[in-house]
């Protein structure tokens, strides 16, 4: 507890003596953790565009006209108990006639056309929603094999997933593209943050590099030595954390206020502060962790008298 009490005293004190560098570093922390804290909430907006993009790509089943309600209902069932299938949405015959007549509203000329039929032409139809994008093959595959839906196929007029296939595939190797393109910018970050710390906190052990050769020819542990820089850089993780999360409050406040009917009512400003300490706690993580790092990689040449 000594030595660790007089580590953290020379840490606090090396931080206030040092303060030109202990600000530059603190800034040059902040810019990095602004990145990082971008990241994480482009992130958020990228998963609910995604969720609602998927949210939107369904298999449609269309019915015959004179299919029977027993049909349409075994049909759901046995499509609802497939593991790949989180839910199946029936629309009656009925109701695809209104939902028809309000899309064509101003369209006079089908409306007219519609009620020369005398009679609904629509059949009843199942909107089909996979857990993943990807289990789409499956479904129709497990549709299709063995004969599934047994004699309620009959009743079925049209499966439109030859149609939506490609959008489905697309969807899919966007969202892969995307992933990974986050992934490789957040690897590139930590690494430029890691590089620019290590400059700047170099540059405040050069001024000690005597003091440290001094240390370690009097017999100074390493650890001793090492460890006031290592809770200097903690300190600056500590302060960017908090700069970079008081910034991110009008910065997604203003961002909000411009991009809610854009992104259809995902307001990042609620999403920040639901995650305010998710993301602080990231925060600090990293930026502890690259400042530490960054100093006792930049401390290892002066430990060697």
């Amino acid at each position: 507890m000594t030595l660790f009490k007089r580590i953290l005293s020379a840490g606090l004190t090396g931080f206030v003596r040092n303060r030109t560098v202990s600000l530059s570093s603190i800034f040059i922390l902040t810019i990095t953790l602004c990145l990082v804290a971008s990241l994480f909430l482009f992130n958020s907006v990228f998963n609910y565009s995604v969720d609602q993009i998927k949210s939107r790509v369904d298999i449609s089943i269309y019915f015959k006209p004179d299919a029977e309600e027993t049909d349409i209902t075994t049909v759901k069932n046995t499509i609802q108990k497939l593991a790949e299938v989180e839910q199946v949405i029936y629309t009656s015959r009925e109701q695809v006639l209104n939902d028809f007549k309000d899309k064509h509203q101003n369209d006079q000329v089908t409306l007219d056309a519609l009620n020369e039929l005398g009679s609904n032409p629509f059949g009843a139809t199942l909107s089909v929603k996979a857990k993943d994008t990807d289990l789409y093959d499956e479904i129709i595959n497990k549709i299709n094999k063995q004969n599934l839906l047994g004699s309620a196929s009959s009743s079925v007029d049209s499966i439109n997933y030859s149609d939506i296939k490609t959008s489905i595939d697309r969807l899919t190797n966007i969202v892969n593209w995307l992933s990974n393109i986050g992934f490789i910018l957040t690897v590139i970050f930590i690494v430029m943050s890691v590089m620019i710390v290590y400059n700047t906190v170099r540059l405040a052990i050069f001024t000690f590099r005597d003091e440290i050769s001094v240390m370690k020819l009097v017999g100074a542990s390493n650890f001793y030595i090492r460890g006031p820089f290592i809770v200097e850089s903690a300190i600056y993780g500590l302060i960017a954390s908090v700069i970079t999360v008081a910034l991110a409050y009008p910065a997604t406040l203003w961002i909000s206020e411009k991009t809610t009917v854009f992104f259809e009512g995902f307001n990042i400003f609620t999403y920040y502060k639901d995650n305010l300490f998710t993301l602080f706690f990231i925060l600090f993580l990293c930026g502890v962790a690259v400042a530490c790092t960054s100093s006792a990689l930049a401390v290892r040449k002066y430990l060697k008298v």
